[in-house]
């Protein structure tokens, strides 16, 4: 039987050179045992490991012991990763959490606009089809009471049923609007997608912030409190007393500094830059915010008084059509139920053919659009510190792409009316609508 005896294995910090080593045997005569004996030299060559301690390999694993777990060999928090200057993976986490949301939104938006549109066409189709067919109805039961013909009662009661109907489906139409429905939810589709692409970018760009996180979520619940998707209790109001843009965005904040570049102080902004952003500021409110609310509020104002002729109408309809036949009323029934059940449809036509309502939510969301575009350069404006603003340049060409011109043509403008009083200006910013 042969035993092998190692030992003397040791790391040293300090340098030295090597020497050779040496194997030795010997046997005991009396019991017959060979002793082997392995030298190994007591000192290596210094090596310089950062992070590993200088210990011997026996003291530090203690493998005399191998059943106590409680003495791991591993130190867990040397190989730990140090992720102090990549993104953190919770922000990460919330962020790909609201992206989700805001991409299942985009698709109930545009679900549910496509059937607020088939509500707007279908109901006027059915509505115009009753009015006609009940005027008609009525027509004939004047005819056959004058020759005397078939029974004019069931004629009668026919159109009026007919016509009380087609009152009460138009004002129930009259006051959600279908078309001006179907026109905030693709408003909200096409916000929902820009917000989609915001939080792309920013996942894209790298290290966002607990704060980006907190305006994404802003953002969406400013958009759903924008345009609602249920209809009882959070209908937007279809006929406000008067127009007000549309607003979609949170509450504009200050802005933390970002110091990206100590050197450029100015961060992009300079004296004639800040001249040209007030002029396109003044162009935009006294000239294109103006002028879609102006037009809004005239779209309110024939869109009400169509809501209320179109139930009139077939309403005094219904009520001609019940006196036909009468010896004291007959003439002026008959005229009154095939008249005023002709204009009924005529005005239901106008009104939801031509989508008044959508148009009213056209220059409602594009009086927000400047509404925001103010706000947005007025934040910048009134920011003192350079650092906070958004940067000069991007901000310019920004605001030159918001308002479909280039650069040049932006500076153009505002040369164009600087010094000039809200009534003289003549060009409108946009070019885009």
């Amino acid at each position: 039987m042969a035993t092998l005896q190692t030992s003397g294995i040791m790391c040293s910090s300090s340098s030295s050179s090597s020497s050779s080593s040496s194997f030795s045997s010997s046997k005991d005569r009396k019991g017959g045992i060979v002793r082997a004996t392995l030298n190994v030299p007591r000192r290596m060559t210094n090596i310089s490991l950062p992070g590993l301690q200088t210990k011997g390999i026996v003291e530090e694993l203690e493998l005399h012991n191998c059943t106590d777990k409680k003495l791991s060999p591993i130190n867990v928090n040397t190989f730990r990763r140090n992720n102090s200057n990549g993104p953190d993976p919770l922000v990460m986490a919330k962020l790909y959490a609201i992206l989700e949301a805001v991409a299942d939104r985009v698709e109930m938006h545009k679900n549910i606009g496509e059937q607020r549109s088939n509500w707007n066409s279908m109901l006027l189709t059915s509505i115009n089809a009753l009015t006609l067919a009940a005027a008609t109805m009525t027509g004939i039961a004047a005819t056959s009471v004058i020759s005397g013909g078939a029974p004019v009662a069931a004629l009668k009661l026919s159109s009026t049923v007919m016509y009380l109907s087609a009152t009460g489906m138009l004002s129930i139409m009259n006051k959600i609007q279908p078309s001006q429905l179907a026109e905030e939810q693709r408003n909200a589709t096409r916000l929902f997608k820009q917000l989609h692409n915001q939080i792309q970018t920013i996942i894209a760009i790298g290290n966002p912030t607990t704060s980006d996180v907190k305006e994404m979520m802003e953002k969406v619940l400013a958009l759903d409190k924008a345009y609602p998707l249920p209809l009882l209790g959070a209908m937007l109001e279809k006929f406000p007393n008067n127009i007000e843009p549309a607003v979609w965005w949170p509450e504009q904040r200050r802005r933390q500094a970002k110091m990206l570049d100590r050197k450029k102080s100015w961060n992009g902004w300079n004296g004639k830059l800040e001249e040209e952003m007030t002029e396109i500021f003044g162009v935009i409110r006294n000239k294109d915010k103006a002028d879609y609310l102006r037009l809004g509020g005239k779209a309110l104002k024939l869109n009400k008084f169509l809501a209320i002729s179109g139930p009139v109408l077939t309403g005094l309809a219904a009520l001609g059509s019940a006196f036909v036949g009468s010896p004291d009323h007959g003439s002026w029934a008959v005229v009154l139920g095939v008249v005023a059940g002709a204009l009924a449809s005529v005005v239901n036509t106008f009104e939801h053919g031509g989508q008044v309502g959508m148009v009213l939510e056209m220059y409602r969301s594009n009086a927000g659009f400047f509404k925001l575009m103010e706000e947005s350069m007025e934040s910048n404006l009134t920011e003192n510190d350079m650092e906070r603003r958004e940067n000069g340049e991007l901000f310019e060409m920004k605001v030159a792409l918001q308002l479909g011109r280039s650069l040049s043509q932006l500076r153009d403008l505002a040369a164009s009316s600087c010094g000039k009083g809200e009534h003289d200006i003549e060009e409108f910013a946009s070019k885009l609508f």
